[in-house]
């Protein structure tokens, strides 16, 4: 390469990330739907459900009010922050002051900010495994390193104390803690989560909780929160949240961190030179939304719910496919290995990895799911059942005879 090229390339830290596997699927499945293509999609994690008409209203009126056209906080709308602060308390049983709270362009900038502020080059971050997808490329952004610690269906996707112990270094600066967990549906116990905070503490690392599925659980089973569950530990947490995933807002784009107060005031100093404030008019809907009831949460829960032993079933009716029934957010993380290296479809093909797999489905059966190897869980594929019934119903039919025709 030449001198002149070399100075045109990109950065090397850019060229380390991959792309957004879950995102990737979506448009691709989009842009098959827009060539008359009729496919089912269970790749993004996106409710169906409408905005909940109570948070819409609100978003209407912040956006005739001219004080909402206007720059605000970088750190966020004061009055929201005081909500985040109030919700907190009220969902996960703990304290936070306001100046704790920042507010963020959706939860994946707080996930972006996190560990921008606190890794250095080399520090190594624990990734209990199958793990949300952005989740290794942040930290990679970041200079971090990210080291996976594997659990599998056997132990319902959550990897063991001593398993995590393993993997810790000298170099280990935190880990994340996803419950209930993209993509497996996994919540950890109260006991669990009390296990893992003693540890982080004892260890000295930062526990970052991303608890964004909150409150989509099924089953009686309660969302295990590590600030309540272990006091202690906050001086060393973040908490990531949002009102993506349980008010159907994912367009909205308002999510928050809260941390120790020199943490948020790092973040902030970062967001500044980012995108200062969120959007006003969003950040009055969020408001409407956690200061408001959890009724149309639990509306939406019921479906989940009604949907997920849907797919589970079907998915465990299909030869070569076993699926563990999750205990929370809205994925199945369904077991495909039997299925490589046998022939499947029309054509008779063989695949010999999940992401092989996933492609042939989405071009030929027209079903979109996201392989395993994006959640560092090869053979495997993640199907989102945040989906219409009767989707459901025709896209596992398609899946089944993709697999049984051959």
């Amino acid at each position: 390469m030449s001198d002149v090229q070399n100075s045109l390339s990109l950065s090397k830290r850019i060229d380390s990330v991959s792309p957004s596997a879950t995102l990737a699927v979506d448009i691709k499945a989009k842009q098959l739907k827009a060539s008359g293509v009729d496919v089912v999609g269970f790749g993004a994690g996106e409710p169906d459900f409408p905005t909940p008409e109570p948070i819409v209203e609100a978003a209407i009126e912040a956006a005739k009010d001219p004080k909402n056209h206007r720059y605000t906080p970088t750190a966020g709308l004061p009055e929201l922050r005081q909500a985040v602060a109030a919700k907190t308390l009220r969902d996960s049983g703990y304290d936070v002051d306001p100046s704790q709270v920042v507010i963020t362009n959706g939860g994946k900038q707080a996930v972006y900010e996190t560990f921008q502020v606190l890794l250095d080059p080399g520090d190594e971050v624990i990734l209990p495994t199958p793990f949300w997808t952005s989740y290794t490329e942040v930290v990679k952004l970041a200079g971090g390193t990210p080291v996976t610690v594997f659990a599998g269906p056997e132990q319902d996707f959550i990897p063991s104390i001593d398993a995590i112990e393993a993997a810790y270094t000298p170099k280990t600066k935190a880990i994340v803690l996803n419950s209930p967990a993209n993509p497996s549906g996994a919540v950890w116990s109260r006991a669990q989560v009390r296990v893992l905070g003693e540890w982080a503490i004892k260890r000295g690392v930062w526990v970052i909780s991303d608890e964004i599925y909150e409150h989509i659980v099924y089953d009686g089973v309660e969302t295990a929160h590590i600030g309540a569950v272990v006091p202690q530990v906050r001086d060393q947490l973040v908490v990531l949240n949002g009102v993506a995933k349980s008010y159907a807002m994912t367009g909205w784009r308002v999510g928050w961190l809260i941390a120790p107060e020199y943490v948020a005031k790092a973040a902030t100093k970062l967001q500044g030179h980012l995108t200062s404030n969120v959007d006003n008019v969003a950040q009055r809907a969020a408001l409407a939304a956690v200061s408001g009831p959890l009724t149309a949460v639990a509306q939406m829960r019921t479906a989940f719910d009604r949907r997920r032993h849907l797919i589970v079933d079907a998915l465990n009716s299909i030869p070569g496919v076993s699926c563990n029934m999750p205990k929370g957010a809205f994925y199945a993380l369904a077991d495909v290995r039997d299925l490589l290296g046998k022939p499947l479809g029309s054509s008779h093909d063989s695949f010999t990895s999940s992401a092989e797999l996933a492609g042939a489905l989405l071009s030929q059966a027209h079903v979109a799911a996201v392989p395993g190897e994006a959640f560092g869980a090869p053979g495997y594929l993640r199907f989102s059942y945040a989906t219409a019934d009767e989707l459901i119903v025709e896209g596992m039919r398609r899946l089944r005879d993709w697999v049984v025709s051959a």
